[in-house]
Order: structure tokens, then C-alpha cells, then sequence
């Protein structure tokens, strides 16, 4: 039980948000049920030998699945942090939204936390992002009326509060709309295998070459990300805006692999609730990127060539550029 329950249990609690409220919220529901009826260094990398074998180059294909990946909108306002669960996630995805901030976007498939969060609205961005996964199941906050239908046309299934309001608590500790967390093991849901994230991603063997690099920050307008490479973690740590990620429950992320992702950015047809533009990411298409792992930094090439596939990075050469085995972050930046 979370803190600032005043003795209730936290099913008991009211955890509608106002975006989730009312018609907002009747919508979603019943769109839920429809779309879920019919939708569908290793030696010569010149890094540095860490004394284990090679490990075999593998795709997130190379086991069966037995259902869809967990995704979950997470709050990265500087109110929302530490944020809790991220340390579990396959994989996180950085995002740009409004006033220049971010917002994180947790895959679930081979483990499962007890909770996470803080979660928030969902982007016109994420449903291209999701289009990879067969039926996602996408956990948010609610999103604004305008933004609904197409999220009821896409094949996933959206969960909000509304939607399962026994999956979520609120924190009183915490002010909203900062407070907002997700109990999967309430939906239900339970991990489903490596083969649900049909992201394209191979890992392995480090390639050849690459530059030493013990740290990268990725700077959007109004929110920065600092990785730190740890030799003796063998991990990169986060910062965020300058300060250590931490955790209110576990441990903090360290990903293995960094990916900054070079994508092309512009107007959505969504404004918030000041008026502010939503940002859009392309993320089909193709471009350069930045893989970070063993604490060097690799040029990349990275391709997608439609909304259902997967994103593959590739050397100079044309190589399928490993990522290192453990959590993997995708930070997308501007500059295709």
C-alpha cells in the first residue's frame, strides 16, 4: 500500500484524473473493449574485455511470445521524479512534448514491476511508436477528446483509469497530476516473453571501432538526459537535468544500451490544455543515431520502413549493429 492512503484501501480510492473523467472516460471504455475484440568489450570492439564469453547474437524474436507488450506513459517532470519501476522496463523511450519537456514511454515484456508510474497522457506519436507490437496493451492517463478516435482505431488496447480503475492509485503524498500509478499485476497482466518486442533491436558482439565516450547528454529545450558509463556496473547511470535518477521503489534504471535517435520533429494537429503545440516524432523513416554501450559510442544508421515494423540499426558498413543484453534507452532527438 502506498503512502497517504488514510487507512483505505487503495482500490477504494478515487483515481480519476480529469482527463479521464465523464464522456472522456465512457469513450474509452467502451472503445477498449471493441479494439480488444478485433485488433490484433568484447575483443576487437576496442572496448574493454570484461573476462565473459561472447554472447550469441539474438533478435527479440528468438522466443515464443504468449501475449502483448505492457506499455506505460511515464511523467519526467521534475515533480514526478523519482519514478517508480522504470529499472524493471525492457525498454524506454524518450519523448518531446509540450514546453519543451519529456515524457517517457516504459516497454514491458520479461518482467514485470509491482508498480509505475507517475503515469500521464498518451501522444499522437505513441500510436505510430506502438504499431510494431501486436496489440499492445497501452496504459495512460487519458488523453485529450480530440486525440480519442484514433486512438480507438488503433489496434491496441488502451487502459486508463476509467478503463481499470483497480490497477491504479494515487499517491497522497504526491500532488496530482504527479501521483498516478499503475499496479499491472491488477489488469492482469504478466510477462509475456522477449519475442513481444518485435522492435527490430539484434544484440551481441560489439562491432569493431567505435570512440570512448564515458558520457552523453541528449538536451531537449526545457529537460536533459546524462548518461554516465559505469565500469563497475557495467551500465550506463541516468541523469536527469543534471541530477542522478533515482527510484521511489527499487532500483534506479541503468540501461546498457543508449540509443540517441535522430528524428524529425514538427506540429502535431494537438494542442494541450494551454494551447500548446504537441510535438509529433516521425519515428518511420530513417536517419542517423548514436548507439552507446561498453562505455563507447557508435555511428549508426537506423530504418524503418513502415509503421509495423521494427527499427534496425545498422553500421557504415551495413552491419546490424549489436546492442549490448540488458535494458536498452531510445532518446529521440531532432536533427534527422
Amino acid at each position: 500500500m502506498r503512502r497517504g492512503t488514510h487507512g483505505r484501501s487503495p482500490r477504494e480510492r478515487d483515481t480519476r484524473g480529469p482527463s479521464t473523467r465523464g464522456a472522456r472516460g465512457a469513450a474509452l471504455v467502451a472503445v477498449t473493449a471493441a479494439v480488444a475484440l478485433a485488433a490484433g568489450c568484447t575483443a576487437g570492439s576496442g572496448g574493454k574485455d570484461n573476462g565473459r564469453a561472447p554472447e550469441p547474437e539474438r533478435s527479440h524474436t528468438s522466443a515464443p511470445a504468449t501475449g502483448p507488450v505492457l506499455a506505460v506513459k511515464v511523467d519526467n517532470a521534475p515533480e514526478a521524479r523519482p519514478q517508480t519501476g522504470l529499472d524493471a522496463a525492457d525498454v524506454v523511450y524518450a519523448e518531446p512534448v509540450e514546453g519543451g519537456l519529456s515524457r517517457l514511454m516504459a516497454l514491458y515484456a520479461t518482467r514485470l514491476p509491482e508498480e509505475v508510474g507517475p503515469v500521464r497522457s498518451a501522444r499522437e506519436s505513441d500510436l505510430e511508436l506502438l504499431r510494431q507490437f501486436d496489440r499492445p496493451t497501452l496504459a495512460f492517463s487519458g488523453a485529450q477528446s480530440k486525440l480519442l478516435p484514433l486512438i480507438e482505431r488503433a489496434p491496441l488496447r488502451a487502459v486508463t483509469p476509467g478503463d481499470a480503475p483497480g490497477a491504479y492509485v494515487r499517491d497522497d503524498d504526491r500532488q496530482a497530476p504527479h501521483n498516478l500509478y499503475l499496479r499491472p499485476g491488477e489488469l492482469p497482466a504478466e510477462p509475456v516473453g522477449s519475442a513481444a518486442l518485435t522492435t527490430g533491436f539484434t544484440f551481441g558482439k560489439a562491432p569493431g571501432g567505435g570512440r570512448a565516450e564515458p558520457s552523453r547528454t541528449v538536451r531537449y529545450p526545457a529537460t536533459s538526459f546524462t548518461f554516465t558509463w559505469s565500469e563497475s556496473r557495467d551500465r550506463w547511470l541516468v541523469s536527469l537535468d543534471g541530477s542522478p535518477a533515482g527510484a521511489a521503489d527499487g532500483e534506479a534504471p541503468a540501461p546498457a544500451t543508449v540509443v540517441v535517435q535522430h528524428v524529425t520533429v514538427h506540429d502535431s494537429a494537438f494542442r494541450d490544455f494551454r494551447g500548446s503545440n504537441s510535438p509529433y516524432v516521425e519515428s518511420v523513416g530513417s536517419g542517423r543515431a548514436e548507439v552507446l554501450r561498453d562505455g563507447r559510442t557508435y555511428d549508426a544508421t537506423w530504418t524503418r520502413g513502415t509503421a509495423a515494423d521494427g527499427t534496425t540499426f545498422t553500421t557504415r558498413d551495413g552491419a546490424a549493429l549489436n546492442f549490448a543484453e540488458g535494458q536498452v534507452w531510445v532518446v529521440f532527438a531532432g536533427g534527422s
